[in-house]
């Protein structure tokens, strides 16, 4: 990844907070909403947690932007999880994850995780033929990341990547069962189906949300790979090896920030998610 000279993150690295333990809360962070699906799946496999997300809903999506742009709101989105006491921070989004986490890892010493290295992995394991698409956001897509990760896996793999840039304000929208968006559906699938493909990465935290939307115009014969799921599970292991599990045994709380009112698309992300909100704000960068 390139950034241009005009910006740069410091060289210093940022400590973890000594206050920090296992009862602090895993922050997570997305360009809007999309990232929800990430807390469904930590939901579901790890009900004791605390967490706390940020949904940076002024200013998604974050796929048309430039990659100095992404990883500036990134870094500020982290510096505000660690205000709160956040003891790991997941990327929920498949484009910042793409664009920043590199330089985030590099500066940050607390642990930090995207979703590309999970969904590709998954992939991977899921591939009969060696044929897998991938659907993401423009930027996503043009920073080649699931090439990269899918192929250092396996090298000969054939790799067919779309980028779908109206399906995340859909989503946001709340359009999720609507014949426009079937129709923009068919328009970016059925050429990446006509090239033989077995299996798609949803390569946005989006994306799940119309899983079974895809499932239906795609048929039974393609695998499709949730990168929201696998990054919960890499999630879980790097919780125990870092031994910053929680101790508490009653049902963790939900944190939810976001920097512009989303309410209509976070009921229905709630109610399809099933998640129990516990606290709502709205924040400002600016």
């Amino acid at each position: 990844m390139k950034f241009s000279s005009n910006f740069q993150l410091p060289t210093a690295n940022c400590e973890l907070p000594s206050h920090v333990d296992g009862t602090s809360p895993i922050g997570v962070f997305d360009s809007g909403v999309g990232g929800l699906t990430v807390v469904s799946a930590l939901r579901h496999l790890l009900p004791h947690e605390e967490i706390l997300y940020l949904g940076d809903t002024a200013r998604v999506p974050y796929g048309g932007k430039s990659p100095e742009t992404i990883t500036r709101y990134s870094q500020e989105i982290v510096d505000l999880l660690l205000k709160h006491g956040c003891k790991l921070i997941v990327v929920a989004c498949n484009t910042a994850s793409a664009l920043a986490v590199p330089a985030l890892k590099n500066f940050y010493k607390i642990p930090l995780q995207g979703v590309i290295e999970p969904g590709a992995a998954a992939a991977v394991k899921a591939t009969r033929s060696g044929k897998i698409g991938v659907i993401g956001t423009k930027a996503t897509m043009t920073s080649n990341a699931y090439h990269q990760a899918i192929r250092a896996l396996n090298p000969h793999f054939t790799i067919i990547s779309q980028a779908c840039p109206l399906l995340v304000p859909l989503i946001e929208e709340g359009w999720i069962e609507d014949k426009i968006t079937d129709s923009i559906l068919h328009r970016y699938l059925d050429p990446m189906l006509s090239q033989g493909i077995d299996t798609i990465v949803l390569g946005c935290t989006h994306y799940p949300l119309l899983k079974k939307r895809i499932a239906t115009i795609v048929g039974p014969d393609i695998m499709l790979v949730d990168s929201a799921e696998n990054c919960a599970l890499d999630i879980k292991s790097l919780l125990a090896e870092k031994k910053l599990e929680t101790t508490n045994k009653d049902k963790g709380n939900l944190h939810i920030i976001l920097t512009d009112r989303s309410e209509g698309f976070l009921r229905l992300a709630a109610e399809r998610l099933h998640l129990t909100v516990n606290l709502l704000e709205t924040i400002s960068f600016h």
